[in-house]
């Protein structure tokens, strides 16, 4: 099988509203470290609502969010992700008529996004109300090898007409936040969060800085023009009519361009935007112009063939293909490209819940990171998986700070939702009750080091945040009748909040706490012990109190069911009729009182499930089988995090085609706006669950202190799929057919890997007949 399926087009016929916005996000450009949405670079006409932003990863501003009482530790301000700047806009005149989709005649358009070539772009052949034939073709590129610069390449050819073609392209800085009030997973209200300081032009360059409201950061933005008609030179344009005004009261700048063309000529504005901030830059605006010289030094060919190589890259890391099923592997490879777009690309930054794509949950960081997101990367490039832990061990005193405003006397709390390190979230009982981060981010370093066995990360930071969270858990939980307990807290599920014992909180509890125990033994054995216990006064005696309280975790089981409640209450509730509630009535939490909501047994989210794929060797398969069942009646899904892991543990039980069906929709959820909320943003999480649900479901993949293990299966209507993975030092190539599973060593050292628990060397090429 070779490298396809990695262009995604659609027909752009529809002028429905949230059509166009839906598109704004799934056409968007991003590196992780800027993201522009994808706007009509001409707008809409008037009355229609569209979320026209470009952002900045870990760049925010602070927002009030006040609470009616004033009572201790409540969050009364938040970080939010600013847009910075609009710099998409351009009109076209062709011939004195302003070219737009909604007037004239559409005789073709369409949106391509080339996921090889790391470009999305219009093509479009429109008809003016006077009869004249243009054919646009528009491309965008947020680049990955330059991280700050965005790209334009604006073409337009004169099909039937012999006149002018002119450009009025626009650089502004004067930009609202979008805002939602009937929707809590966006803004409730427009913000203006930055102020005016400078704007000037360099050689008709414009650049404009702004300052935030609160958080003392600043900006700055760039933006450079050149025109050409087609086997022509900008600078050696004839008859081009050319300038640059500087509207300093508005704080923006526009570049207009006229040219004559000939029928059959083709005329290219090519725009180059470049963005700096001061937190990666002490002077942003010396920065940007560096960056813009960067960035003019070389033909845009070049930057797209930057691009191009950058992907191959990648592409060649996370290959992943599905034969027998050419949709589902074309909406595979959009998510797949999605996760790399999002993610930060230096410690100053992580991966938002919708990445760089738009403003829902206002650019903040969660669980998602840790628990969706880094397994992808452990396994394609771990070494942005490093950047993402770098990411929390730059916060750790943030977390130690929230603790303390909690009441912890030791150990570090994560905060739920963040951009800096600070808490977010001000509603506690389904935010900052939610510990169990702790236990996420946890995870996410022992996972990496299972799959690197980097022990000089480990000791070098990882191990911090290791102890520093086992602290918090000895605080936060006590002893009753023998066991360990953790009472008031809100696992996953956040349709059940401030319980006692939840399954998923403990049983991460107790795996950061061997963990830390386990860390302790192989940094003394190593010699690499003793800086970081020095640094945060760890002592053997309180290791021994970790290992105490781990095996003394309290684990809820009930005997009559033969199933692991979610918390200690959660059986006593009257049951949620799913089927019962009318489709208009669901998300839940859109509809109905979250006190309502707490009362019943009904889950947002997978929840004790999720605990039987992370942590599932707490439980036996039977109990595991049983607790999938009855959940499973129970759950609406109405999280995006939810259906991807349901899919893992069918798979894991045998049940595949169940395993299928959870998975399609996991998989289709942005392409289709299955949530009806892509509008907002794409839901990075999920797109990391679709590559989960394959390698650790139906792959049966899992890295253990054991080795590597599979258990390959296969869903009746593939032919067979086909992933590579990093395993340590070593590349391994998987194949799943019907009959059996080939694994591949491509480089590296040779390896053992379990393949249903039987044991092989893995040195070249093996074949293994799949099981019953």
């Amino acid at each position: 099988m070779g490298l396809q399926y990695k262009v995604y087009e659609i027909d752009d016929n529809s002028k429905e509203n949230n059509d166009l916005m839906v598109n704004e996000t799934v056409f968007h450009n991003a590196n992780g470290y800027i993201g522009i949405r994808s706007n009509y670079e001409e707008g809409y006409p008037g009355g229609y609502d569209t979320i026209r932003g470009s952002y900045i990863n870990g760049f925010y501003d602070i927002a009030d969010m006040k609470q009616a009482e004033k009572l201790c530790g409540l969050v009364e301000d938040k970080q939010a992700m600013l847009n910075v700047a609009d710099t998409q806009t351009v009109f076209l005149d062709i011939d004195g008529e302003i070219f737009s989709l909604f007037e004239g005649e559409v005789l073709r358009s369409k949106r391509f996004l080339d996921m090889e070539a790391g470009v999305t772009g219009r093509a479009i052949l429109w008809r003016s109300p006077a009869g004249k034939e243009a054919e646009i073709v528009i491309k965008r590129m947020a680049s990955f090898c330059q991280l700050t610069l965005f790209a334009m390449e604006y073409s337009v050819k004169a099909v039937n007409f012999n006149g002018s073609i002119g450009f009025s392209s626009y650089h502004m800085g004067e930009v609202t936040n979008y805002s939602n009030a009937n929707d809590p997973r966006v803004a409730q209200e427009s913000k203006r969060y930055l102020l005016p300081m400078t704007a000037c032009l360099e050689e008709g360059i414009s650049y404009l800085t702004s300052m935030t409201s609160k958080s003392g950061l600043t900006v700055c933005t760039g933006v450079a023009h050149i025109l050409a008609k087609e086997g022509m030179k900008g600078s050696e344009v004839s008859g081009a009519d050319e300038n640059v005004l500087l509207k300093k009261g508005e704080h923006s700048a526009c570049y207009k361009g006229k040219i004559p063309v000939k029928e059959q000529e083709t005329v290219t504005l090519t725009k180059y935007t470049v963005f700096c901030d001061s937190i990666r830059h002490e002077d942003c605006g010396k920065a940007a112009r560096q960056e813009m010289e960067k960035a003019l030094s070389i033909p845009l060919s070049a930057h797209y063939e930057a691009q191009r190589e950058y992907l191959k890259e990648f592409w060649n890391n996370c290959f992943l293909e599905i034969k027998g099923d050419d949709a589902l592997t074309e909406a595979v490879n959009y998510n797949m490209y999605q996760l790399i777009q999002s993610v930060g690309k230096d410690e100053f930054c992580n991966i938002a819940a919708k990445g760089l794509s738009g403003e829902g949950y206002e650019g903040h960081y969660f669980w998602d990171t840790e628990m969706y997101i880094q397994p992808f990367f452990n396994l394609t490039e771990p070494s942005i998986t490093k950047n993402l832990i770098n990411f929390r061990y730059s916060t750790l005193e943030k977390a130690r700070e929230n603790a303390y405003i909690l009441g912890h006397k030791k150990g570090v709390l994560y905060p739920w939702r963040t951009i800096m390190g600070v808490e977010c979230s001000g509603y506690f009982p389904s935010g900052t009750a939610a510990y169990h981060i702790n236990g996420d981010i946890a995870y996410s370093i022992i996972s990496y080091y299972l799959a690197t066995k980097d022990m000089e990360f480990v000791a070098d930071k990882g191990a911090e945040i290791i102890f520093e969270t086992a602290r918090l858990w000895l605080d936060v939980g006590n002893y009753y009748q023998g066991s360990f307990r953790i009472n008031e807290v809100t696992g996953p599920d956040e349709y059940t909040c401030m319980v006692n014992n939840n399954y998923f909180t403990n049983a991460a509890a107790q795996y950061n706490l061997n963990w830390a125990v386990k860390f302790y033994g192989l940094l003394k054995e190593a010699g690499k012990l003793q800086r970081v216990a020095d640094k945060i006064g760890l002592t053997d005696s309180e290791v021994e109190e970790f290992k105490r309280a781990a095996e003394s975790m309290y684990l809820p089981y009930d005997e009559t069911l033969g199933i692991n409640p979610q918390d200690d209450s959660f059986l006593q509730k009257k049951v949620w009729d799913i089927p019962g509630t009318p489709a208009e009535e669901f998300p839940l939490l859109l509809h109905y009182h979250p006190l309502h909501l707490y009362r019943y047994q009904v889950c947002k989210q997978a929840d004790t499930v999720l605990a039987h794929f992370i942590f599932e060797d707490a439980q036996s398969l039977e109990t595991i089988r049983k607790s999938f069942e009855y959940y499973e009646k129970v759950t609406t899904h109405d999280s995006s995090l939810s259906t991807c892991i349901f899919s893992i543990v069918a798979s894991k039980l045998g049940l595949v085609e169940k395993a299928y069906e959870y998975f399609g929709d996991s998989a289709k959820l942005d392409l289709f706006n299955t949530h009806k909320n892509t509008r907002d943003g794409i839901h990075t999480a999920n797109m990391g669950g679709t590559f989960m649900a394959i390698v650790y479901g139906f792959a049966g993949l899992r890295i253990k202190e054991s080795g590597i293990c599979f258990a390959p299966v296969l869903p009746k209507c593939w032919e067979e799929y086909c992933f590579r993975i990093n395993y340590e030092d070593s590349r391994i190539k998987v194949e799943v057919g019907a009959e059996e599973s080939i694994f591949t060593l491509i480089s590296g050292t040779a390896k053992q890997i379990h393949v249903y628990q039987d044991i092989y060397e893995l040195s070249g090429r093996i074949a293994v007949k799949h099981k019953s």
